[in-house]
C-alpha cells in the first residue's frame, strides 16, 4: 500500500528481457543500506518486489502481466523513475491511497503552461473512464493527483512546480505514454455497483 507521494527519484541502471518477463536494476534514489529483501516499492506506480540488494539501489523481476500492463516494458538505462516505499501504520497520508496496481496505461495528448505550472490533458480507453470523477484522485506514474474535466476517454490534471520538480512528470512530452491506476474507492465502488462486471 502506498500514498502516491514520491519519495524519491531513481534511474534504470539496466533492464532486460528474458523470455516473456523481465529484470529491472535501480540505482539512486533511496539508501540501499535501507532496503530489505521482499520489500515492495512504487516504481512509476507499479508495485515491485525488492529481489536484490545492490550497493545503489535494488534488483526486482517484472512479470509478463506487469509488462503488458503497464509502460515498464519500455524503460531504457538511464531513464529516471518514482519510488515510494510502502506504508508503514501511523505515516501520514498525504496522497490517496494506492495499490500499486496498474490499471491501464494512458497517453499524454497536451501539456500547455498554467501559472507557475502545467496542465496535462491525459487519453485513456474508456473502460477506464468509470472509476474517473472530477475531484477525484487517480495515480499517475505512481504520484497521486486530483482529476479535472474528466470524459468518457480523457481527463486533465493540474500540476504545481512542486511536483513537476520532485517526479518524472517535468520530463514528460506530448506523446508519452503513462501509467494510470483508479482511486480504490472508485474501483470498489463500480464493482459493488456492478458485479458481473459490464
Amino acid at each position: 500500500m502506498f500514498s502516491g507521494i514520491i519519495e524519491a527519484l531513481g534511474h534504470v541502471a539496466s533492464f532486460e528481457l528474458r523470455g516473456g518477463d523481465g529484470v529491472l536494476t535501480v540505482e539512486g534514489g533511496i539508501d540501499a543500506a535501507e532496503l530489505v529483501l521482499g520489500e515492495s516499492i512504487a516504481t512509476n506506480g507499479v508495485c515491485l518486489t525488492v529481489r536484490e540488494i545492490t550497493t545503489s539501489g535494488f534488483i526486482a523481476d517484472l512479470s509478463t502481466e506487469t509488462l503488458t500492463r503497464s509502460t515498464l516494458a519500455g524503460l531504457v538505462a538511464g531513464a529516471r523513475l518514482n519510488l515510494e516505499r510502502s506504508l508503514r501504520v501511523g505515516d501520514r497520508i498525504s496522497g490517496h491511497f494506492v495499490f500499486g496496481h496498474v490499471d491501464t496505461v494512458g497517453r499524454i495528448v497536451s501539456l500547455e503552461p498554467e501559472g507557475e505550472g502545467q496542465r496535462l490533458t491525459i487519453s485513456h480507453p474508456a473502460d477506464f473512464g468509470r472509476y474517473v470523477a472530477d475531484k477525484g484522485s487517480v495515480a499517475i506514474d505512481g504520484i497521486s493527483l486530483t482529476v479535472c474535466d474528466p470524459s468518457h476517454d480523457q481527463f486533465s490534471i493540474a500540476v504545481i512546480p512542486h511536483t513537476l520538480e520532485a517526479t518524472t512528470l517535468g520530463d514528460r512530452r506530448t506523446g508519452d505514454s503513462v501509467n494510470l491506476e483508479a482511486d480504490m474507492l472508485a474501483r470498489y465502488a463500480r464493482r459493488a455497483l456492478d458485479p458481473a462486471g459490464q
